[in-house]
């Protein structure tokens, strides 16, 4: 997130040197590049903020608390079996549909606030949940976390 706050920020800045150029004035009222390129800049301005303050809840996630929990909290890496499958998923306040891989173990990053995070918070080991989608009910079992 940080490579991405950096990346966007320089385009950010670009994009409002553009728009701001008198190079790029309009030249009849037809002409809307510099125009379009403020709601670009407004709009990379507005994710730059939505970044940092992502970046700042990510940062205060206590793992070391989640790792001597003896229950999913946020910060908790959480092994879960759907069916025959066993997958992973690390549970954070934000940003969640990354998908890392650790030791080549894939891992789903997923937000409290999606439907499986909020249903995995303050389950144990072996307890099990349902999940509805659009196709079907999903029954899943906490296998580890730490």
């Amino acid at each position: 997130m940080k490579n991405e706050l950096a990346t966007l920020e320089s385009a950010s800045k670009a994009t409002r040197e553009f728009a701001t150029d008198q190079e790029f004035k309009a030249e009849s009222k037809y002409d809307t590049r510099a125009l379009e390129a403020s709601y670009l800049a407004s709009a990379e301005a507005k994710r730059v903020e939505d970044l940092k303050l992502e970046i700042q809840m990510l940062e205060e996630v206590d793992l070391d608390l989640a790792s001597k929990s003896t229950e999913v909290c946020i910060g908790s890496l959480v092994q879960l079996k759907y069916l025959n499958l066993q997958k992973h998923y690390f549970l954070i306040p934000t940003s969640g549909g990354t998908l890392l891989a650790i030791d080549n173990i894939p891992i789903l990053v997923v937000s409290v606030f999606s439907p499986i995070g909020s249903a995995l918070l303050g389950l144990k080991v072996g307890e099990e949940f349902e999940i509805e989608t659009p196709k079907e009910n999903r029954n899943y079992q906490v296998i580890a976390f730490e």
